[in-house]
């Protein structure tokens, strides 16, 4: 086990080096601007002549490419100029959109706290159509310390991008290292009946390897009326291993409407389905419906909900056959422009038609993630799972008590958010995770990691 986590380490090791000494923006600066230059350019721009900035500021730009007043203009004649080119000129607008927001990304990978270069980033990312980006940054500069009348304008960004909202989409990968891939115990004393047994090489039970997964997925939002959308979304994940009894492949769809009811509510109620593909006694399908809220409680505070029924059906263990019940609740709140917190709870039932395997759970997760300079974003999340079984499990506890267990899980994750290539960036996630049973054999502890490489459209 010690070495199979000390290969998991070394691999992720060397992942959070290549991710943090990635190429970025930095290079020897030369002799800074003049004012005479940054006064012309800043002159220029407040008399709306965003072609003749663009001209000269692009050479200063690469004279200067870490002057935070020159790539500030730049950023800001080029997004104007795309505003005010012709419906035709897309190929164009596009491109001066790119080299605004390229230029203010730069200037947020050492200076994340600048509230006035993220509003304009965000209003880059709007004029562009990245809607769940421009949402993202929009909300953090809520959190800083700005002028009434920039907060309020602020939320009529976010309302237009709540009302023309239609098309959301996700693709990633990554390598993933697991030092316990099938979540297996390797507990030296089990007992059966009361009695302990010595299970002999306990520590060959679990399989350590390196997977490859793949996920991606999307949703469209048809507009029915002026608050009412058609939901539409498909969702597929796929994880393979040398050893293919560990390879799984999920696929789920959902359909249904969603209401915008107030300026700070939405609702939805969807149809689910859902299929999985993995070792030969856990392949099933589920279908059911669940009910979605969100509700804005504040500009920094969002409440989410969540409640689903599905009827899983097992092709190959009937006994399993039953229905899944989940609801949750989650807060989250933006503390500053680099600081966010979660925290969220859910109780989840299972009604299978085997008795020993029916349960009840409840869970507990908090988070946070900061925006760090160097252009690193950082997240760490804990959670605590507890879980009672309803059944007979003595023949595997040392008493007549029943199953119960408990679940803690620890998430750090690296993101070297200024690293782009085709629109991905590097992340590097490691978790570890134990289970604590009264049933021995259903102990474990697992340290996966992820390499990621994730873009969101």
């Amino acid at each position: 086990m010690t070495t199979r986590f000390e290969r998991l380490l070394r691999v992720l090791a060397a992942a959070a080096f290549l991710v943090l000494a990635a190429p970025t923006s930095h290079a020897a600066e030369s002799a800074p601007p003049s004012r005479e230059e940054l006064a012309k350019a800043q002159a220029l721009l407040d008399g709306g002549q965003f072609g003749e900035v663009l001209d000269a500021l692009r050479p200063l730009a690469r004279r200067h490419p870490e002057n935070t007043n020159v790539l500030f203009l730049l950023g800001l004649a080029a997004m104007e100029a795309a505003r005010r080119l012709p419906p035709d000129a897309e190929e164009e607008r596009e491109a001066l959109l790119d080299e605004s927001i390229a230029a203010l990304r730069t200037i947020l990978v050492d200076r994340p706290e600048l509230v006035r270069v993220r509003l304009e980033l965000a209003r880059a990312f709007f004029y562009k159509g990245e809607d769940s980006l421009s949402r993202r940054h929009f909300e953090r500069v809520l959190a800083g310390e700005v002028p009434v009348e920039v907060a309020i304008n602020v939320q009529r960004f976010l309302s237009q991008i709540r009302a023309r909202r239609r098309w959301i989409g996700y693709l990633g990968a990554s390598l993933a290292p697991d030092t316990n891939i099938g979540a297996a115990s390797d507990e030296e004393i089990i007992y059966i009946l009361g009695l302990p047994f010595r299970r002999d090489n306990a520590d060959e039970l679990t399989t350590s390897g390196v997977g490859v997964s793949l996920w991606t997925g999307g949703e469209y939002q048809h507009p029915v009326g002026n608050r009412l959308r058609l939901r539409a979304g498909v969702d597929l994940a796929r994880r393979e291993y040398a050893s293919s009894e560990f390879d799984e492949t999920n696929l789920a769809f959902h359909l249904g409407p969603g209401w915008l009811v107030d300026p700070r509510t939405d609702l939805s109620l969807l149809a689910e389905a859902r299929r999985s593909w993995a070792s030969t006694s856990v392949n099933n399908d589920a279908a059911g419906a669940r009910i979605e809220a969100r509700r804005r409680l504040t500009p920094l505070i969002t409440a989410d909900a969540r409640a689903s029924w599905l009827q899983r059906d097992y092709r190959r263990r009937n006994d399993l056959d039953g229905h899944v019940a989940d609801i949750s609740l989650r807060g989250t709140q933006t503390l500053s422009p680099t600081v966010q917190v979660e925290s969220a709870f859910g109780v989840s039932r299972e009604r299978p038609e085997s008795v020993r395997q029916r349960n009840r759970s409840r869970r507990l997760r908090a988070g946070v993630s900061m925006i760090l300079p160097w252009g690193i974003t950082t997240r760490a999340t804990a959670q605590r799972r507890w879980t009672e079984y309803e059944g007979d499990w003595s023949f595997f506890t040392q008493s007549t008590a029943p199953r119960k267990d408990r679940t803690s899980t620890l998430s750090l994750s690296l993101h070297k958010r200024d690293l782009t290539l085709y629109g991905f960036s590097p992340q590097v996630v490691v978790t570890h995770e134990e289970r604590d049973s009264n049933a021995q054999i259903h102990d474990y502890n697992r340290t996966r990691g992820e390499i990621r490489f994730v873009r969101q459209f």
